[in-house]
């Protein structure tokens, strides 16, 4: 489990790290590993700057949170509280049952026969979009609005075509325990993992970049590295894409029909530019917050490149990361890598100036005067960046539903087709976000433990729960 963990968290932007409840999946994989981490707690999620002066911070606390939204949306008072009242039931389900793999019949019934209440819950809005449930109580457009930005940074999509399932965990997971940030950088979580890993006897190949999946009559056996070297295993686990997983890693294998229908309901979503920036601290207000959105002028922009802006100080928790009267800005924001494709080196370099300049004179206006002039150190990234270090195909994001989705119920699990394959990530269920892809990490673990002759299984139950599984996502 916890080496699947470490994976998925390569992906994510942001961590959660508390003691309290089932979802603590991060620290549930450092204590399995013998492994703590010094936290320092995040006063505010997010910071949201929208268009009309739409100014509302995600406080730690609930409470706090919904009564600044309600101040500013006086008439709605009603709408906003059974709306995240809903999340919350939804959150509190899945935070009472023992989270293993959704494939595993006898954990299933199991839990089902010691928590019905809970699971029904989650059946229930399995099949159902965040944007849905909140247009069943709230009408005005502007909150609407809000609600889709909120969900714009779960998954970089509307609230209409998010999973109602997914927007309640983030939404009140960052409210359940709060947001606490690792001393030392997102990054010391998966250095602790692995050194809890090696510690356990564990071995951890680097620069070992996978090219080929071997199969022998049917079956995954192993894997070709890019220098030439082969290791064989009895059981594979890609933490790709499944776009790189069956179109790369399988190149040339027939594309099993599960795998056709998911790029049926899925496409890729878009990369990031991203900006690392160090600044001079005094151009900040004492008071920033550590994570900020940005969309300044028109709500029909949230979803278009470069139209919304994704903001990052560390610093502000955590200033040992920076030089002594300095900060750092992680500054991104969605863009394709269509715009980027067959520049000549000096255009691509120029595009990345002009574009960055572009989002930084946004920033400058809108929130940090001053700020070009306090630049001490600037390195931007295209989505050509994240396709080279993340080996993610056109550096997407993740997956994204080509229409208005039924809830998760068209995302793969962790097992495929190919007999000793399985998937981990964002592209399996219950996909993107923190939380989502460590809950990925935790039910392929339990699969491969079963299948393996860790966990208890009965072949009957499994190839009928799979069976029905199956049919179920031919329905989204």
């Amino acid at each position: 489990m916890v080496i699947l963990l470490m994976l998925g968290l390569q992906l994510c932007l942001a961590s959660v790290i508390r003691s309290v409840g089932n979802l603590n999946l991060i620290t549930q994989a450092l204590a399995a590993v013998g492994r703590k981490m010094e936290v320092i707690p995040d006063p505010s999620t997010v910071h949201f700057h929208l268009p009309n002066n739409l100014s509302v911070r995600v406080h730690r606390e609930y409470s706090d949170f919904v009564s600044e939204l309600i101040t500013r949306f006086p008439h709605e008072e009603q709408g906003i509280l059974k709306f995240y009242g809903e999340c919350w039931k939804i959150f509190n389900a899945l935070n009472s049952l023992e989270l293993k793999s959704l494939e595993e019949p006898i954990y299933l019934f199991g839990q089902f026969f010691q928590k019905p209440l809970e699971c029904l819950t989650l059946a229930y809005y399995l099949p159902q979009n965040a944007g849905d449930v909140a247009r069943k109580y709230i009408k005005d457009p502007e909150l609407l609005s809000f609600i889709d930005a909120e969900c714009f940074i779960v998954s970089t999509v509307n609230a209409l075509q998010t999973p109602m399932i997914n927007a309640a965990m983030v939404l009140c997971d960052r409210h359940f325990g709060g947001i606490n940030y690792p001393v030392g950088g997102v990054g010391g979580i998966a250095k602790s993992l692995v050194n809890g890993l090696v510690d356990q006897g564990s071995e951890i190949l680097y620069k070992a970049n996978v090219t080929n999946i071997i199969l022998e009559h049917g079956k995954a056996v192993g894997v070709r590295l890019s220098d030439g070297r082969e290791i064989f295993a009895k059981t594979i686990i890609s933490n790709a894409t499944r776009w790189d997983t069956f179109g790369k890693l399988l190149k040339g294998e027939k594309l099993p029909q599960e795998e056709e229908n998911f790029q049926k309901v899925y496409v890729k979503a878009p990369s990031f530019l991203s900006i690392h920036m160090g600044v001079k601290a005094e151009v900040l207000p004492p008071d920033t917050d550590c994570h900020h959105f940005v969309l300044e002028n028109d709500w029909a922009r949230l979803q278009e490149p470069y139209g919304s802006i994704f903001l990052s100080i560390p610093t502000v928790l955590d200033p040992s990361l920076a030089p002594a009267g300095h900060h750092i800005l992680h500054i991104f924001t969605t863009s394709s890598i269509e715009d980027w494709e067959g520049l000549p080196v000096k255009d691509y370099e120029a595009k990345k100036q002009l574009v960055a300049d572009k989002i930084i004179g946004r920033l400058e206006k809108e929130l940090f005067p001053g700020l070009r002039s306090s630049i001490a150190f600037m390195e931007v990234g295209s989505p050509k960046t994240h396709r080279r270090y993340l080996a993610r195909d056109k550096g997407t994001y993740g997956p994204m539903p080509c229409r208005t989705p039924k809830g998760l119920l068209g995302m793969p699990f962790n097992t495929t087709a190919i007999d000793g394959l399985y998937c981990v990530g964002d592209s399996c269920f219950p996909g993107q976000g923190v939380i989502a892809v460590a809950f990925s990490g935790v039910m392929c673990a339990h699969r491969v433990a079963a299948d393996i002759g860790l966990e208890k299984k009965s072949p009957v139950m499994d190839a009928a729960l799979l069976r029905l599984l199956g049919w179920l996502r031919t329905l989204a």
